[in-house]
């Protein structure tokens, strides 16, 4: 499938960036019934807009002319919500609009204003901007908008979101009633029908991408992780997928700094995007991942728009997004312009139902699964070394003088261990992570991992020795309890690695309201106390003067005899508020934030 015919200009600029087959929306947009009509577009992120949107305003400024006239006051105005949307979009109709000898001016807040202010004043074709900054020009008279033919209005759902309806109002108030307004937008609600009823006439309404073909490129992927383990399902799944580009979604500008720093840490190559950046340094970020410097971008959802990195393969949601509207905005960073892309989400067994909520809403079935484990992505790493182009490469006179040197005193097996220790050791080490098991809702109908079962009299406990055959025992404190949603399914693993314990060596667990106390053998108790001590999982374990606690909630979630066990809840950092049914839970370190609201 070809474009339909267009002005040669354009044509001579596809063609050199080998933009053969049209996507959807371009297709519609660029056939002769769209042509010198306003346009109402629904069409999904990564569906080709920009390139289409450019087509339809070349069809209009370049009508009668094989090229532009000379730049004085704007032809046509592209407004984005975003500085990174309305960068990308600058950058796509430059090379676009070249052979008409376009000339394009970007006005976006974050950057120098005097400096936009200069580069206008010596003319412009097309201005790219967002609706503040743009009001601002046009407000000081740096922006002149009497010769305007043609005004594109992208991502129009996400500019009212945003608030900007009044600074819309007031650029489209400002530009002539006969120019030609072309609207795009993911969604259609009713805002936006009624501003397309007030600034548009005639409209042809242009609907592409349904659903489901908007995730055909993508995978999605769910995978269930323990709350107190994201960072490391995080780690294990960049190592797994080895793609030359990932973006790491969370909810917060604390959570991306925590994240950013714990990668940079292991090794990777990794920079953050959030709102508190300035634009010259979100350019520097986004320049290192488009120049393979970094691999991984740490962002909050200021990059769930307008972000187009070439070779992004994997999209992490390490928190939940707070609709399905964004899910699919991060999730479009990935698997666009026809490549295939991966898009996970984390989820915590106390965020299952929300999970399946966004994903019944934006019609997404995703395959459930388990972290990779350490193991396996080491066995990745030996399948990957065999196949290293080292080895294919034809060696030469020094390479084959040092291996000369290297076997005479070595022996084979000794210089294959060195190749691989050095190989590991460019690489960001695996961590080791728990996988907490189907939840309650799992599809497949078997019993959560986290749901207890009933004891028979001196039956051993789930990961612990047969409490009363243990013998001698020391009790310890936790200050977390059913407050925090303490449970002993991702209890036991982590006082295990936390106390440099075996199962074997842990007793009872009994959880009460606002702490939890917990049984550990005699001779394992001074090795456990000096192991516990500082930890970035903010928990304070002491040793519990006095023997035993009286009898609470035990390990396997009981409370009093015959009582039946109280339903299990997925654990909440301390430090993020106590209510077990919060929001989104930070996974961060000391010093949490504020709660959030109850969904």
């Amino acid at each position: 499938m070809a474009f339909p015919p267009i002005h040669p200009a354009l044509a001579r600029a596809l063609e050199s960036r080998d933009y053969r087959d049209p996507t959807p929306v371009q297709m519609k947009v660029a056939e002769a019934a769209s042509a010198d009509r306003d346009l109402l577009v629904s069409a999904q992120t990564g569906s080709g807009k920009t390139v289409a949107y450019g087509i339809a305003m070349g069809e209009t400024l370049l009508t009668g002319r094989d090229t532009l006239p000379e730049a004085g006051a704007p032809l046509g105005l592209v407004i984005a919500p975003t500085r990174e949307l309305a960068m990308q979009v600058s950058s796509e109709l430059i090379w676009l609009f070249a052979e008409a000898g376009a000339r394009i001016v970007t006005c976006v807040g974050g950057m120098d204003a005097r400096t936009e202010q200069r580069a206008l004043a010596r003319g412009a074709h097309l201005v790219v901007g967002t609706p503040g900054r743009l009001r601002d020009h046009l407000e000081r008279g740096n922006l002149r908008s009497q010769d305007l033919q043609v005004a594109v209005l992208d991502e129009a759902d996400e500019m009212l979101n945003l608030g900007f309806r009044e600074d819309l109002e007031f650029i489209l108030e400002a530009t002539p009633a006969e120019r030609r307004t072309l609207l795009f937008s993911a969604t259609l609600p009713k805002p936006i029908v009624a501003l397309t009823k007030r600034y548009q006439t005639n409209a042809l309404r242009i609907e592409v991408a349904t659903q489901a073909s908007s995730h055909s490129d993508i995978e999605y992927r769910a995978i269930r992780v323990a709350p107190t383990e994201i960072e490391h399902a995080v780690v294990n799944l960049l190592r797994q997928a080895e793609s030359p580009t990932a973006i790491v979604f969370c909810n917060t500008r604390e959570q991306v700094r925590h994240l950013h720093t714990g990668l940079l840490d292991r090794g990777f190559g990794a920079v953050s995007l959030s709102g508190e950046l300035g634009q010259a340094e979100r350019n520097q970020a986004l320049q290192a991942l488009r120049d393979g410097r970094s691999r991984v971008c740490v962002a909050t959802d200021v990059a769930a728009r307008g972000i187009d990195l070439p070779n992004l393969g994997l999209v992490i949601h390490a928190e939940l997004p707070n609709d399905a509207e964004t899910l699919q905005h991060r999730s479009g960073r990935t698997g666009r312009a026809g490549r295939k892309g991966v898009s996970v989400l984390l989820v915590p067994l106390s965020r299952r139902r929300k999970a399946d909520r966004l994903l019944t809403d934006a019609k997404i079935r995703p395959v459930w699964g388990a972290p990779p484990s350490a193991d396996e992505i080491r066995a990745l790493d030996r399948e990957r070394l065999m196949t290293d182009p080292l080895f294919t490469e034809e060696a030469g006179d020094d390479d084959l003088a040092t291996a000369g040197a290297l076997t005479e005193r070595f022996s084979p097996m000794e210089i294959a261990s060195a190749f691989a220790r050095l190989y590991r050791q460019k690489l960001p080490a695996p961590e080791d992570i728990y996988d907490p098991g189907p939840g309650r809702d799992d599809k497949s109908g078997r019993k959560s991992a986290a749901e207890p079962r009933q004891r028979r009299d001196g039956e051993r406990e789930e990961g612990g020795g047969n409490r009363h055959a243990m013998g001698p025992a020391v009790w310890f404190h936790l200050d977390i309890g059913r407050r925090n949603n303490a449970d002993p399914k991702w209890l036991l693993p982590l006082l295990c690695r936390r106390g440099k314990v075996t199962r074997d060596d842990i007793g009872a667990i009994r959880i009460f309201d606002k702490e939890t106390k917990v049984e550990i053998r005699a001779d394992a108790a001074e090795r456990f106390a000096s192991a516990a001590q500082g930890s970035d999982d903010d928990i304070t374990v002491t040793r519990l003067e006095g023997g035993a606690p009286p009898a609470g909630r035990d390990r396997d979630g009981g409370g009093k005899a015959g009582r039946p066990p109280r339903a299990q809840k997925a654990f909440v950092r301390r430090g993020d508020g106590d209510a077990p049914r919060q929001g989104p839970k930070k996974f961060k370190g000391k010093g949490a934030g504020k709660p959030r609201r109850p969904e």
